[in-house]
């Protein structure tokens, strides 16, 4: 009498069945592994970091420095050509101060990184070091003109807005709306690009212009009033 054997063997989804020469039936049972699903390919923010960190930064201090110069200088000062030149003299400075402190500061941060990479090269006894970790290193360069750009866009903004309103009082409210809105719009880019909270960036960046271009006013207010240096509209 011919026994049965059954027997599973994992590697096709639908069972079949066989008769060998001494009519033995094998049951064979293929199940084939799920199918893996293709994840989409994810986004390394942190790659974006290095120009993402000065392009942003950038654009802020200028709109900021600038615009709380032109409000501060505009508290003692109520000539428009006073605000005018300030603003100007602001975004120059600005631009080549943001542009050489970053040089500098990126620099320092490739040469450590280049001296760590040499140090793992004598240690693991590599010749080279791949080029992808390469590509990761700063660039100064890339850093300092993506600064200095960013710092000159967003000095822009209150300079060609109210530096040429004649009426003091529209003038500073011009400022500091324009002032507003680029803050704004400068945060939810910066959230947008590296995949942060637009609405937590924006309100963070703006409640800080607002208290610099308060602060500023003030300041130079009672510097005003303190020393008698105050000026009528020209």
């Amino acid at each position: 009498m011919a026994s049965t054997i059954s027997s599973q063997v994992h590697a096709t989804c639908s069972p079949s069945l066989s008769l060998n020469e001494e009519g033995v039936h094998h049951s064979i049972r293929i199940i084939t592994p799920p199918a893996t699903e293709t994840q989409p390919e994810s986004i390394d923010y942190t790659r974006r970091g290095q120009w993402l960190r000065a392009a942003v930064l950038g654009a802020n201090d200028g709109l900021v420095s600038v615009a709380s110069l032109m409000i501060g200088v505009g508290a003692v000062n109520q000539a428009s050509k006073a605000m005018l030149v300030s603003g100007l003299a602001g975004l120059v400075a600005g631009a080549c101060s943001m542009a050489i402190g970053e040089f500098v500061s990126v620099y320092a941060q490739y040469d450590i990184e280049v001296a760590q990479m040499k140090r793992e090269e004598e240690v693991k006894g590599v010749e080279k070091t791949s080029e992808e970790e390469r590509r990761r290193l700063p660039s100064p360069f890339q850093a300092a003109a993506a600064s200095a750009l960013a710092f000159g866009a967003g000095a822009l903004l209150p300079l060609l807005a109210g530096g040429f309103v004649k009426p003091w009082g529209i003038r500073i409210a011009v400022v500091c709306a324009v002032t507003s809105l680029g803050l704004a719009g400068f945060g939810a880019a910066g959230a947008l690009v590296g995949g942060a909270s637009l609405r937590k960036s924006s309100i963070r960046v703006l409640v800080g212009g607002w208290m610099a271009m308060a602060v500023c006013y003030g300041v130079l207010r009672l510097f005003g009033l303190a020393f008698g240096t105050e000026t009528a509209s020209v």
